[in-house]
């Protein structure tokens, strides 16, 4: 066998035993007559010592190892004089009685280690050899125990794990397909699934009851921190149920998770927020509760004084900033020139200083008496050594979103978004529609199978902006984890919703008719949702994108640059799908 022992494995109580182990070269180290190799496989290092008094010929070939080289070494296991306490294995070393080299190896572009010197690009191109580092390792086993945990609590609750097609028809209402030619077929395509959606609902309609699924979906579109084009879902759907049904259950998974992956228990149920109350006071539906500084509305006390950037405002707001009187003009440039970065687009920014004697100065005092002043703090609930910062603008849900990445840069300047405190609650009662500006027409806020809250039917006919959807979101730290709905399980308040979304009925029959059938042969009220494993994976670790805990991760581009894909393909496969390519240049 190539070993008897993992390099992680050996303590004190193995001295004296013979061993063998096998794995990569971490480093070498000559110390006169003795030489020292950290051998490294998944499960730890272990120190192994070759003595030229004992052995002069092993202990040369030891000195001609390289990083990576890959070997198996057979000694007796001893325990070390300098002991290592970040070790595991640091009370023991191998005193090694014969060195066999399994594969040589090129140097590796970049140190193998916990601090490497490798760039983001660098360490995507030779993928497998950053996946040797330890906490991107240590990444992929939390991965795994997570899977496991989501598996084992599903199981429990009489979830079936039922595997759907990979290959489906496009549906264009959503973020972009990825398409698929088919030979077969020519000029007909299949696309790959942003969701299972359609087809869960199905399963449901077919008396599964209870369905999971650890399912890959792709999506075609911008990436950003927390996406991927293709990326992993926890996919489930229930039968016979109501909103407050999903919502326990999978607040129960959440809870197993924190217990069996963190070790915290959480025994308070989740605090609840409406989607309408996350924007008034947090301009997000995806907010942050660790801290504070929630959203005041401050047009009745700073409008009509004379201010005309504020008294032509739409929308005025402020964040108070606790103990920051303190900060200096340059940093309060600094906060003006971030809301102003593109990204945000703020115009500008005012602020005011409550001091120590409770007056309160401000960027426009010329505009405010202090009894204005005064009033501000007050509706700010701002106490002396007290910063207020304030936005305004035309477009009230554009400024509160600003208003958010200030407070979220607050948060984080204060020390107040520690990753290891966690911050969980649901955003429910999202709106059913949103208007597109592009598309000139409402759209599903989520997607066009949510079922609306009963009270809300009515206005279907009269308001459908005002209709509010039965749906919900699971948000930690200011990261949406999940979400899901109620479904649609009539057809005829399907077809209604198609209508309002603008399809035609021989459209809506074109791309859903499969569904809407289905629904006729007795469709169970059902509803589900889908946890991001991808996120919950790297909210566990700490981490600030999801890249780090998939193994093999696209750029920001979309790119796989170890790989080298997308890449063109051969004329004789485009020949074989019936493909002319007209590729416009920019």
């Amino acid at each position: 066998m190539y070993r008897t022992n993992t390099c992680g494995e050996l303590r004190i109580d193995s001295v004296g035993a013979t061993v063998t182990l096998a794995g990569w070269v971490q480093r070498v180290r000559k110390m006169g007559a003795m030489t020292f190799v950290d051998l490294r496989d998944r499960y730890g290092i272990t120190q192994i010592v070759f003595n030229v008094e004992v052995d002069s010929r092993l202990c040369e070939a030891a000195n001609h190892l390289g990083r990576e080289w890959v070997i198996q070494v057979t000694g007796t296991v001893a325990e070390r004089t300098a002991k290592n306490p970040n070790l595991p294995t640091g009370d023991i070393e191998i005193i090694a009685s014969e060195l066999n080299v399994l594969n040589s190896a090129l140097t590796p572009p970049f140190t193998i280690e916990e601090d490497t010197d490798g760039g983001d690009d660098l360490r995507m191109r030779y993928r497998y050899l950053d996946l040797r580092r330890p906490n991107v390792r240590h990444n992929l086993e939390l991965r795994h125990r997570m899977a496991i945990a989501v598996r084992d609590y599903l199981d429990r609750e009489g979830f079936l794990e039922i595997e759907t097609p990979m290959l489906v028809g496009s549906t264009p209402e959503g973020a972009r397909d990825f398409v698929v030619p088919s030979r077969m077929n020519p000029g007909q395509f299949y696309a790959l699934p942003q969701s299972p959606q359609t087809l869960k609902q199905l399963l449901m309609v077919s008396g599964m009851d209870r369905y999971f699924q650890i399912v890959k979906c792709f999506r075609d579109e911008d990436l950003r921190a927390d996406r991927q084009p293709e990326f992993t879902q926890i996919d489930c759907e229930m039968s016979f149920v109501e909103q407050d049904d999903v919502i326990n259950l999978f607040e129960g998974m959440a809870k197993h998770l924190f217990k069996t992956i963190r070790g915290i228990e959480i025994k308070e149920a989740f605090p609840r927020m409406t989607w309408a109350d996350a924007m008034k006071y947090y301009g997000s539906d995806k907010p942050d509760t660790r801290f504070g500084m929630t959203f005041v509305e401050l047009d009745g006390v700073l409008k009509g004084h004379g201010f005309s950037v504020f008294d032509s405002a739409a929308y005025i707001g402020g964040i108070c900033a606790p103990g920051c009187a303190t900060y200096t003009r340059k940093q309060l440039d600094q906060l003006t020139e971030f809301v102003k970065r593109p990204q945000i687009g703020a115009k500008g920014m005012v602020y005011a200083r409550v001091e120590a004697d409770g007056n309160v100065k401000s960027s426009v005092d010329k505009f405010y008496t202090q009894e204005t002043l005064q009033e501000m703090a007050k509706a700010m609930d701002a106490k002396p050594g007290d910063l207020i910062l304030i936005l305004s603008g035309d477009d009230v849900m554009k400024t509160r979103r600003q208003l958010c990445e200030l407070r979220l840069e607050m948060g984080r300047q204060l020390g107040l978004r520690d990753k290891d405190k966690f911050s969980c609650l649901w955003v429910v009662d999202f709106p059913m529609f949103e208007w597109s500006e592009e598309e000139g027409r409402l759209m599903a806020m989520h997607h066009p199978f949510t079922h609306p809250k009963d009270e809300d039917i009515p206005m279907l006919d009269t308001d459908p902006a005002a209709v509010r959807a039965d749906a919900y979101d699971m948000v930690i730290n200011g990261v949406e984890v999940g979400g899901g709905s109620i479904r649609i399980h009539d057809s005829e308040l399907q077809a209604k919703m198609f209508e309002i979304l603008g399809f035609t009925p021989e459209r809506a029959q074109e791309q859903f008719g499969f569904l809407m059938n289905a629904f006729k042969f007795g469709a169970p009220p059902h509803g589900g949702l889908a946890y991001g494993l991808d996120r919950w994976v790297s909210l566990f670790a700490g981490l600030d994108s999801i890249r780090d805990c998939i193994a093999f991760p696209k750029n920001n581009s979309g790119r796989d640059v170890m790989l080298d894909a997308p890449a063109p393909l051969e004329q004789s496969q485009l020949d074989e799908l019936q493909l002319k390519l007209d590729v416009k240049n920019d």
